[in-house]
């Protein structure tokens, strides 16, 4: 069996305004919260188990959102402190039977990758990718048969390559990652303030476990403004709907709700329009505008305009948050 865990406890500082009144997972992008991209990965995994989502910040909307669109068998587990990543994971543990394989998804990363050829090896497996500067991230070593993994550490100073950390594992030994999730827990271990989930795996590799990276090219982080809309841009090129609204032009690729109002407007590429938001006399591109916001006479280019925000009169670059107004005085 295949148990998921999916932390999303984390409050999303660096996506304030928006987030002060939703919560990270549930921020839209390319027409759906970041969450419902992760969960429809989940559909091709065979003898999918539970789906254990952790919680904390406004978890009753993600709990809402998960029951009311998704039929998988929830879990949903309070992280009441945020003490992070590897405590998140800990706790998610607690009642997963050590016989199941473990995997666990970022709850603000959108992966495009085939997570049952990911789980195929029945080995434990960390997603990696090469990036330009790894001192942000959690960052591998290998040994020199290039796959296997030799050390794990966290935002390093000095890296010891530039493979970092993308999210996504998958653990076939869950006992022995239970075991060194345990020893992190009970001795405070933290790096950088927080309980890591790269100081456990270390532990499991000293511990004779065998840990094995696999390179995940598709990797979106939804963890600040810039990369939110980057992330926009790529599930958008791969829609191929086309929109002919009267009265307007909008240029591909872009999704715009059934529900949505546009009139007198040229929209796109690459903006995302949600369900009620309403459109009038604007030029909009490389954007998303989250449901019921309303824009006015404006022109906007990378921009995120939240739910129910109010723009009018606008010509620039906007981050708006949910309920909030802006208007030419």
């Amino acid at each position: 069996m295949i148990s998921v865990i999916i932390p999303a406890a984390g409050v999303g500082t660096r996506l304030r305004p928006h987030t002060h009144a939703m919560p990270k997972a549930l921020l839209p992008v390319a027409g759906r919260p970041i969450l419902g991209h992760i969960l429809d990965r989940l559909a091709d995994l065979p003898e999918l188990g539970a789906v254990r989502v952790v919680i904390g910040f406004r978890g009753d909307q993600v709990e809402q959102y998960c029951r009311t669109n998704f039929d998988y068998e929830f879990h949903f587990v309070w992280q009441q402190q945020q003490r992070g990543l590897g405590h998140a994971i800990h706790l998610a543990l607690a009642d997963i039977p050590d016989r199941d394989q473990v995997i666990v998804i970022l709850g603000d990363t959108i992966l495009e990758v085939d997570l049952a050829a990911f789980l195929k090896s029945g080995a434990n497996v960390l997603g990696v990718k090469a990036v330009d500067d790894p001192r942000r991230f959690g960052v591998v070593e290998l040994n020199s048969d290039g796959t296997s993994v030799k050390r794990v550490v966290e935002k390093p100073t000095v890296p010891p390559s530039r493979l970092a950390v993308v999210g996504l594992y998958a653990i076939a030994d869950t006992a022995r990652l239970r075991l060194a999730l345990d020893r992190v827990v009970a001795e405070n271990e933290t790096t950088a303030g927080e309980i890591q989930m790269t100081d456990a795996l270390q532990y499991l590799i000293e511990s004779g476990g065998s840990l094995r990276a696999a390179t995940v090219d598709g990797w979106f982080d939804c963890g600040k403004f810039e990369t939110l809309l980057q992330t926009n841009r790529y599930l958008l090129d791969k829609l191929a709907t086309r929109y002919d609204i009267n009265g307007s032009v909008v240029v591909s690729p872009c999704y715009i709700a059934p529900t949505a109002v546009i009139e007198r407007c040229v929209i796109g590429p690459h903006v995302a329009i949600g369900r009620g938001a309403t459109i009038t006399d604007s030029v909009i591109a490389d954007s998303i505008v989250d449901e019921n916001a309303q824009v006015s006479r404006s022109v906007l280019r990378e921009s995120i305009i939240g739910a129910g925000a109010v723009v009018n009169g606008q010509a620039q670059r906007l981050n708006i948050g949910g309920e909030s107004g802006v208007a030419l005085t």
